[in-house]
């Protein structure tokens, strides 16, 4: 019954989910409160208030028609006003024209992705790498390139890239805040890929689309910016969700912002609209798209995310354990305590800590710690950090 493509890929399907499912067993067997679960970027946050006013407003008002079809591209008022702030934020002449809803950001890049591959076209990501881009790529017929990054930083190595872009190479997948390191990708870093891409579309006579996948964008600490990816590359398009700046991973609404400069824009998008509509997607869903419209300068409350981080990151490192600090999105990326990250995390689970190896990411060794976590949780996991940092290091 089963296709071989799809049979050939269960073994290769997210270590989160397999993870999360784990802990759903031991939450059974041991109950809620011994069970430290880091599996899944699942924020356990509601919603902020202009959220929830919003859903009151369109769910009790009067608004006719607010459940049919409309666009594909979406609701042309919610559109304008993310037109609004991405013009803002980048300094383009960006308008609702450029501004396709999505069903999250999954959904967003599936559609960009069917718009441009043919098959065999070569689609970069950079390891570690949000482990679904190898499906989505390889959905649409195209060909995952993976190029580690430099584990000193997690930061793209240009090296490495110039020798991995090909003519074959269409597109570039940038995802900063980064899942699963919480880094964030320099001004300077991405000023030299764009140069690097320059050049080699010269070399090649064709066009890379950066893809900038940024659902954690306005989850950052320490006055760290993140650098404006339409402003930096020219053949650029944004992807983005509410599901973790406003706390909805459930309501699958996000959106795609094309760079007005890109030769022909009005054709790609037209190519996204086709594929938004015959992928199954149709629209975004319609009440959490108005929702969404009237919630833009909401979000949820960093400090508490930075507050969990913190207290992570210090004891961890207290305990001997070695992490870069993440400057945005609330995962932890420390090293594992044995070289195989994958029986790194089979012990752990003698110790009802569920983490996921870096393996899952394209990055051996390391394993991932999703933080955003109820807090008692994160403060009653740290014996078992210790007792799994004792039986490993003794």
């Amino acid at each position: 019954m089963l296709s071989q493509n799809i049979y050939s890929k269960l073994d290769k399907s997210s270590w989160i989910r397999a993870m999360f499912e784990e802990g759903a067993k031991l939450r059974e067997i041991h109950g809620a409160e011994n069970v430290y679960d880091f599996s899944l970027g699942n924020p356990d946050y509601e919603p902020p208030a202009e959220v929830k006013n919003a859903i009151k407003k369109y769910a009790l008002g009067e608004y006719p028609g607010l459940h049919r079809y409309m666009s594909n591209a979406g609701h042309p008022d919610v559109r304008e006003k993310i037109a609004t702030v991405t013009a803002a934020e980048s300094g383009l002449p960006v308008t609702q024209n450029h501004i396709i809803m999505t069903c999250g950001a999954a959904g967003g890049l599936n559609v960009v992705l069917k718009s441009i591959l043919n098959p065999g076209d070569e689609v970069i990501v950079f390891s570690p790498y949000f482990v679904e881009y190898l499906f989505y790529i390889e959905n649409s017929g195209g060909k995952p390139v993976p190029v580690p990054t430099d584990t000193r930083t997690f930061e793209p190595s240009l090296e490495l890239l110039a020798k991995s872009i090909t003519p074959k190479c269409k597109a570039i997948i940038i995802n900063s805040p980064n899942n699963p390191t919480g880094v964030v990708y320099s001004e300077e870093t991405l000023k030299r890929i764009a140069v690097l891409l320059e050049a080699k579309e010269a070399e090649f006579n064709s066009k890379i689309l950066v893809i900038s996948d940024e659902p954690y964008s306005k989850i950052i600490y320490d006055q760290v910016e993140v650098p404006n990816i339409l402003k930096i590359f020219k053949h650029s398009a944004v992807v983005n969700s509410y599901s973790k700046s406003l706390a909805l991973p459930g309501e699958r609404v996000g959106y795609i912002a094309v760079n007005p400069g890109i030769a022909d824009v009005d054709l790609f998008i037209n190519g996204m609209l086709f594929c938004n509509r015959t992928l199954g997607f149709v629209n975004a869903p319609s009440f959490f798209q108005k929702v969404i419209g009237d919630s833009l300068d909401a979000i949820v409350n960093t400090d508490e995310y930075k507050k969990r981080r913190d207290f992570l990151y210090n004891n961890l490192i207290e305990l001997g354990y070695s992490c870069i600090k993440p400057q945005g999105a609330f995962y932890l990326f420390p090293q594992s305590l044995i070289p195989d990250d994958i029986e790194f995390a089979k012990h752990a689970l003698k110790y009802n800590l569920l983490i996921v190896p870096g393996s899952g990411f394209g990055c051996p060794g390391y394993f991932r710690l999703a933080y955003c976590v109820n807090f008692n949780s994160i403060k009653n996991s740290i014996p078992a950090f210790k007792a799994l940092a004792k039986e490993l290091k003794d």
